[in-house]
C-alpha cells in the first residue's frame, strides 16, 4: 500500500482510506487471539503478461476471492492491493489469520496446495501457460530456485555439442558443476543422476525433467549418432573430417561401462554402408557355393 503503483482494490472487514486504519483494523482482531504468533498472512497472485486483456480490476478480485475459498481462508479481514511495478499483472492478499471468531487459519501444507489451486484455476479459466522455463524472470529467483535455473541453463548448452559423457562433464566441470550417478541397488547399472554445485546437490529430474540420467544419455545418444552420419558424408565426398579426440560411444567416460559393449555401442546407432564392389561380392559367392558341392 506504501508503494506509488499500488491500487486498493478490495477490502474486507478494515478500513482501505489509509495503512494505518488498516493495521489498527487487522490488530483488534488479532488480540482475539493473542498467542499466534505469525498472525498476517501475504499471498501473491500472479498472471502472464499475455493475459492483461482478461484482467479487469473486477475480475482480479473475483479471482482472489475464488483462490481464497479455494485455500481455505474464509471468514477473515483480507486486503486485495494490485502493484504494476512489473509487466506481469499481479496482487498480493494480506489476510488476518485470527479469523472473525477468533480463530487460527492454518498455513500448513499451503505451498503445496497453492499450486493444485493455481493450476486448477489457470486451466479452469484458459489463461496461458509458459512452455519450460523460458518465460521465468529469473532476476526475481533466489535460494534453490534460482540454483536449479542456472543448472537447466548450463546442462542444456553443454548437452547441445557433446556426444559422449565425458564430454559433457568436461564441460560442466568449467562451470563448477560435478555428476554423480546413482546405481542401481546391488549392481553397478546406472540409474540416475544428480549434479553438484557450491555444495548444493538436485537430481537430474529435479532440475528439469528432460535432464534425467535417461533423457541426457537420449540426447547424447542422438548427437552421437548426427555427428558419425556427418563424418561418415565426409568421407563418402572424399573430403576427410577434421580429426578428433578418442570418441568411443555415446557412454564414453561412464564409470564402470563395460568395455565390451564400446564397439557394439559405436556400431549400431549408425547405418552401416556396404562398400564392398557387387561384381566381386557375386563372384565370391558363385565360388562359395562351388566349393559346397560334392
Amino acid at each position: 500500500m506504501q508503494k506509488e503503483q499500488a491500487i486498493v482494490l478490495h477490502g474486507e472487514g478494515v478500513r482501505t482510506q489509509d495503512m494505518k486504519s488498516a493495521i489498527h483494523d487487522f490488530n483488534a482482531q488479532r488480540q482475539m487471539n493473542p498467542e499466534l504468533g505469525k498472525a498476517v498472512g501475504h499471498l501473491v497472485l500472479s498472471w502472464s503478461a499475455f493475459d492483461k486483456d482478461k484482467l479487469s480490476q473486477k475480475v482480479m478480485v473475483e479471482r482472489a476471492a475464488e483462490y481464497m475459498t479455494k485455500m481455505k481462508i474464509q471468514n477473515t479481514q483480507y486486503l486485495i492491493v494490485e502493484h504494476r511495478d512489473t509487466n506481469q499483472p499481479h496482487i498480493h492478499i494480506l489476510y488476518n489469520r485470527v479469523d472473525n471468531a477468533g480463530k487460527s487459519i492454518s498455513d500448513r501444507f499451503q505451498k503445496r496446495l497453492n499450486q493444485k489451486v493455481c493450476k486448477e484455476m489457470t486451466l479452469e479459466h484458459g489463461y496461458y501457460i509458459g512452455k519450460g522455463k523460458a518465460l521465468v524472470n529469473r532476476g526475481k529467483l533466489r535460494g534453490l530456485d534460482k540454483m536449479r535455473y542456472e543448472l537447466a541453463d548450463q546442462i542444456r548448452i553443454a548437452s547441445r555439442s557433446a556426444v559422449n559423457w565425458k564430454q559433457l562433464e568436461g564441460a560442466l566441470s568449467s562451470s563448477g558443476i560435478t555428476l554423480i550417478y546413482k546405481y542401481k541397488s546391488g549392481t553397478d547399472q546406472i540409474e540416475g543422476i544428480s549434479f553438484q554445485k557450491d555444495g548444493t546437490v538436485l537430481k537430474g529430474s529435479k532440475v528439469d525433467r528432460s535432464m534425467s540420467f535417461l533423457a541426457l544419455d537420449k540426447k547424447l545418444r542422438e548427437n552421437f549418432q548426427q555427428h558419425m552420419s556427418v563424418r561418415r558424408r565426409m568421407w563418402e565426398r572424399g573430403t576427410p573430417p577434421p580429426a578428433q579426440e578418442k570418441m568411443l560411444s555415446h557412454r564414453y567416460g561412464l564409470p564402470n561401462y563395460p568395455e565390451e559393449n564400446l564397439l557394439k555401442d559405436l556400431m549400431d546407432p549408425v547405418t552401416q554402408h556396404d562398400t564392398t564392389n557387387p561384381e566381386l561380392k557375386r563372384k565370391h559367392k558363385r565360388k562359395k557355393s562351388r566349393g559346397l558341392h560334392l
